[in-house]
């Protein structure tokens, strides 16, 4: 009897350990979204909802983290237990540093003055930020259905948003040579850019983690990267 009620109490700790998870998923989401309107609208009262919605999101990874550390302590999950759990950890780590990125996106909007992104350039960021929005909208699909399908094909596009990102990269310093008023601008959009491509990566991360979580193996082949020759890479 004791077995059995330590294994519902196991399960219970599971279902809300998933259930922090997909809200912490849906927040970072909506964090992003918030980031493609601020980009696309200059909008510095967006940027600022940018910057302080990561504090919800530091929040939740930290709620998690204790939450997982005490379920380990108190129940001693093992074989396919112990995996889903460290996954939940793996991955709220990974949807917190999006967060992280997101901010660093609205700080850079912050620091621009008005009229700074040119129309080519807007448009480069937003058709980026919208493909890093979609890799992040199927992962949580994946994540919520723990659907390895879909945790396969998040993590096949990564080189999409790679090749978006050496293209923006690309046109940005090209019209920094052209014009050198454009500098200061570009180099804050340069790096918008690089926080799109990262943000990539870390959904291609949790699409590894959801894979492991439902297969039981750990995909052997190479992550799929684009030529980012061009990009800025600090």
């Amino acid at each position: 009897m004791a077995f059995h009620r330590t294994t519902r109490a196991l399960d219970s700790d599971m279902r809300n350990l998933s259930q922090m998870l997909a809200a912490m998923g849906e927040l970072a989401e909506r964090q992003v979204a918030h980031a493609i309107d601020a980009l696309a609208t200059a909008d510095r009262d967006i940027a600022s909802k940018v910057v302080a919605e990561d504090a919800a999101i530091d929040s939740m990874q930290k709620t998690i983290d204790e939450s997982v550390l005490e379920t380990i302590a108190r129940r001693h999950p093992v074989a396919d237990d112990l995996r889903e759990i460290l996954g939940i950890l793996q991955i709220a780590n990974e949807y917190a540093r999006i967060g992280d990125l997101t901010k660093n996106i609205g700080r850079r909007i912050l620091a621009m003055t008005d009229g700074d992104i040119a129309p080519g350039p807007a448009h480069g960021l937003r058709r980026m930020a919208l493909a890093v929005f979609r890799q992040l909208h199927s992962v949580l699909a994946s994540l919520v259905q723990r659907d390895a399908k879909t945790a396969l094909d998040v993590w096949a596009r990564d080189q999409y948003v790679d090749r978006l990102c050496a293209g923006l990269s690309r046109q940005l310093m090209a019209q920094m040579a052209e014009d050198p008023r454009s500098i200061a601008s570009g180099i804050h959009l340069l790096f918008c850019a690089k926080n799109l491509e990262r943000m990539g990566d870390h959904a291609t991360n949790i699409a590894e983690a959801i894979y492991y979580m439902v297969e039981g193996q750990r995909l052997l082949a190479e992550r799929p990267k684009a030529d980012v020759t061009g990009a800025v890479t600090t």
